[in-house]
């Protein structure tokens, strides 16, 4: 199997089976054994998310829709209009006009909801990342794929055009041999 191996790596990727990637080393297995590698990777199976990974989720869901900034902008109004109009007539607002109790609110929930969502990315880059490893074994396999029917295409078509030349030998004996009677 090694001399098998090391033959077709030196054919298609011009070096010995050990010094290929193992991507390569995993599309000649399947090459050979003449399987699908689109169904056979196992490593693109989602284990079950933790509950922080589903918060996480969830959090760059709703942080980065439409619905919370429509929501969050009506709240800042609602913040500003109630202590700016309707608690300073009562003399009793909470955050007085520079509104720091709103700008500390804030902040806090910017320097949470940044880490979250940079743990969401990281996630799905890393899912990206498996997607494109396997998108290129796939690509890798039907290059190869395309290059043996390359060659067995070849194959038949030199011997077909043997085979012609055969028979038009054979005919142009025929007609010499009719032409001398």
């Amino acid at each position: 199997m090694k001399n098998k191996n090391d033959k077709l790596a030196r054919k298609y990727f011009k070096a010995d089976y050990d010094q290929i990637t193992s991507a390569q080393q995993k599309v000649l297995k399947h090459f050979q054994q003449r399987s699908h590698i689109s169904n056979s990777d196992t490593e693109n199976r989602e284990a079950p998310l933790s509950f922080g990974q589903r918060l996480a989720d969830k959090v760059a869901e709703f942080g980065g829709s439409w619905q919370f900034i429509i929501i969050f902008s009506s709240l800042l109004v609602v913040w500003i209009v109630l202590n700016s109009y309707i608690l300073m007539t009562y003399n009793k607002t909470f955050d007085p006009y520079p509104y720091i109790l709103l700008n500390l609110v804030l902040s806090l929930i910017a320097a949470l909801q940044a880490p979250v969502i940079m743990m969401s990315q990281n996630r799905f880059a890393e899912k990206d990342r498996i997607a494109a490893k396997h998108d290129y074994e796939i690509n890798l396999k039907a290059e190869l794929e395309i290059l043996e029917l390359h060659e067995k295409l070849d194959f038949i078509i030199h011997k077909q055009i043997s085979e012609i030349l055969e028979l038009q030998n054979l005919q142009e004996q025929r007609w010499q041999e009719l032409n001398k009677l």
